[in-house]
């Protein structure tokens, strides 16, 4: 296979392109590095284009690998021909090389292999060249009855011929490819419930005669219809038309006019039912789970980036406020950097309701540090939580604001070593109440510190391989902070071992550093720190940031291998650092037009990308490319499913996107359901083409069923649904 040609037609791009970027991930460089910096390269490739080309690269990789495995243990049995070996190299999948080494693999014990070790093969031979037209089956056989062997009558040894010619059908690798296409194309996977009398088995009723085309199945449904069979209370199967499959693998075998010839269909038939039928079915299964699981674990990159990419409220003193019922509402207060400064518990919430205390309490805390906002958690009271600030701030006149956040994970991570480590003079429930103001602060800096898994967007997480999970979810967290870029001044450990370049060792090493040094001054000072070399330096640099440092540059993401070529552009135009700083190059964009892009590139030594990447960051020196979210109103009326009525409209923000739609938080302690066909008035392709995790929304209710606890809503127009 010609890798190179094959991921060239595959992802459309450029021969040159193609090569440059298996050269640039073969020399060991990152995937935000090459994205964002080596663009001239690339063709301008995004980040997430340049993951599923190295995942291609990777998985084509190991097919040649394959390849040369099997190719070299069937020459080792001295079995290899010329079309075994075109066969070999034209193989696309790994499944297909698997097809072709079947009938060389070294095999357990089978019947087919104890009728071998029986003496049986030659009648096998004989049987299935079907050239015999007259005689018996018994004639044939009656020359392989030995009883030293086992074989006690012409029956036994037919039976064992059989068993023989079976698996050589069932061998066969084209057969196995044709059969395969069928399968995905005409059969169906249907259910039945296993455990009806268990209580569990109410969660999968709409699975009890489910019936469904494999070609046709959604990718949730194959992960309930897997979840259902793993615990126990669904019984799965992939059935197709037996008699057609059987006259399918009846071609190219079957001989008519001899004496062996119905021998033979019976032992297709039996290859088919016994071998071949049981292998492809699981096939399909696999082949459905895992196109699911890439769907679902699709879905967590879509939900998780946008959750991390929402707008930082940057330098204000925040109140963390992490709501609850009995035990009180716990409240921490952190300065501008995160650093915490007081906290306490309340109790404005049922059952204790005291709501004067709790105002007294806050009021003072919001004079006493002079407060700028108020992060409220989403969960459990989160709704009578917000009503009670919102009344709390009135006096204020809008100086004092407050957001709702989302706080999944917050538990997990106040329970965490590293939050042990981060604040270990507090209590889990306090730490939550740190993490909740933080998160508002900086939602990317709070987020990082947390198992991916337990933020709590996507679907099935704990039905995912936990190493493509990890994979999928660890590059999100990489280029959403690469895309942001890193103080490195005030960077956590965790916030800096995500740093393209980076891991956790070294991120340790720069904490270090920075306690026995204060401040980097410069981004030349990092190669100071222990074991990060010349490599790491220039894959980190550039999405570190310097604020206040001597260079204004170090404070963008100008790499410093561009800084000379800055320089000279600066120049060019008659500008200096100061006007850097001091944001007055709005005339650069039009100069550089005027004067010719290419020309202006030329001179300076530097593609057109990059030149342009460069003047986006002259023009706004320490931007953060994160999006302002608006507060949303509150309505005081709503406070529990059971106040919620058919046709009453709500502003709510999107929870989690899915394949058949999203889940929004109305405020009501259950997020509803937006089906997918009650997104929009118009056609919608997939739920994340028209929404993200954190996007307010207007919707209207459309159902409320109170005992199931279920709410549906939509966002289409009345006009059309009526």
């Amino acid at each position: 296979m010609d890798i190179l040609r094959q991921i060239t037609e595959e992802f459309k791009l450029r021969e040159d392109h193609v090569q440059n970027v298996i050269q640039l991930l073969d020399e060991g460089n990152t995937i935000p590095f090459i994205a964002r910096y080596r663009k001239e390269m690339t063709g301008h490739i995004d980040d997430q284009v340049l993951r599923d080309f190295a995942d291609r690269l990777n998985y084509l990789r190991n097919i040649e690998k394959r390849k040369s495995e099997v190719t070299a243990s069937i020459t080792e049995q001295g079995k290899m021909t010329e079309e075994i070996a075109k066969a070999l190299e034209m193989a696309v999948t790994l499944t297909e090389v698997e097809d072709i080494y079947r009938p060389y693999k070294q095999k357990k014990k089978t019947r087919a292999t104890i009728a071998i070790a029986k003496g049986l093969e030659p009648l096998a031979d004989v049987l299935f060249a079907q050239n015999i037209t007259e005689g018996t089956l018994e004639d044939l056989a009656t020359p392989y009855v030995n009883e030293e062997l086992g074989v006690k009558s012409t029956k036994e040894a037919i039976a064992g011929a059989q068993d023989i010619i079976a698996e050589r059908v069932s061998d066969e690798a084209e057969l196995r490819k044709k059969l395969r296409r069928i399968y995905l194309k005409n059969a169906e996977i249907s259910s039945k419930i296993a455990k009806a009398e268990e209580e569990g088995a109410k969660t999968y009723e709409m699975y009890a005669d489910y019936q469904e085309p494999v070609s046709e199945i959604k990718s949730h449904r194959i992960l309930a219809l897997n979840r259902g069979e793993d615990e126990g209370y669904l019984k799965v199967k992939v059935t197709i038309d037996e008699d057609f499959a059987v006259r399918v693998c009846e071609v190219g075998f079957v001989k008519e006019g001899s004496i062996t010839t119905s021998c033979v269909k019976l032992a297709v038939a039996d290859a088919y039912k016994r071998l071949i039928h049981p292998s492809i079915e699981r096939e399909i299964r696999n082949i459905l789970t895992e196109s699911a699981q890439e769907q679902a674990i699709k879905m967590f990159d879509v939900n998780l980036r946008p959750l991390l990419m929402q707008a930082p409220v940057k330098d204000k003193v925040t109140m963390g406020f992490d709501p609850a019922y009995r035990t009180g509402c716990k409240i921490a207060v952190v300065d501008g950097t995160g650093k915490v400064l007081d906290t306490t518990v309340v109790y404005p919430t049922p059952p204790q309701n005291k709501t004067d205390e709790a105002k007294r309490v806050l009021c003072g805390l919001i004079e006493k540090h002079k407060i700028d906002v108020i992060s409220i958690g989403n969960g459990t009271a989160s709704k009578e939580s917000e009503i009670f600030v919102a009344e709390m701030l009135k006096p204020y006149g809008g100086k004092v604001r407050y957001e709702v956040v989302n706080e999944a994970g917050a538990s997990v991570y106040s329970g965490s070593p590293l939050a042990a480590k981060e604040f270990p003079q507090y209590d889990l429930t306090l730490r939550s109440a740190i993490s909740i103001a933080r998160r508002l602060q900086d939602p990317l800096a709070e987020l990082i510190k947390i198992d991916p898994k337990a933020i709590g967007v996507g679907q099935y997480q704990h039905d995912m391989p936990p190493a493509r999970l990890d994979e999928v979810l660890n590059g999100v967290l990489e280029d959403c902070v690469n895309s942001v870029g890193v103080d490195l001044n005030t960077a956590s450990p965790s916030l800096l071992s995500r740093v393209a370049g980076l891991n956790s060792g070294i991120a340790n090493n720069i904490i270090v550093y920075r306690e026995e040094n204060g401040k980097f001054k410069t981004r030349k000072e990092l190669l100071k720190v222990p074991k990060l070399g010349a490599k790491a330096f220039e894959q980190c640099a550039g999405f570190l940031r310097i604020r206040d440092g001597k260079n204004i540059l170090d404070n963008t993401a100008v790499h410093p291998e561009s800084y000379t070529a800055t320089e000279k552009l600066l120049k060019l135009f008659g500008y200096t650092d100061k006007d850097v700083a001091d944001r007055k190059l709005a005339e650069l964009p039009n100069q550089i037009k005027a004067y010719g892009e290419v020309k202006v590139a030329e001179e300076c030594g530097l593609g057109v990308p990059t030149m342009n990447d460069i003047v986006i960051e002259l023009l706004k020196p320490g931007r953060d490319v994160r999006e302002v979210e608006q507060q949303v109103e509150v309505r005081s009326d709503i406070m529990d499913i059971s106040d919620l009525v058919v046709g009453m409209e709500i502003v709510g923000k999107v929870r989690n996107v899915i394949d058949f739609g999203a889940f929004v938080d109305i405020g009501v302690h259950q997020d509803g359901l937006v089906h997918i066909s009650e997104i929009s008035d118009g056609f919608v392709k997939h739920p994340s083409d028209v929404l993200k995790v954190g996007q307010t929304v207007k919707v209207r209710v459309l159902s409320v069923d109170v005992k199931k606890n279920r709410i549906g809503l939509t966002m289409r127009s009345q006009s059309k649904k009526q």
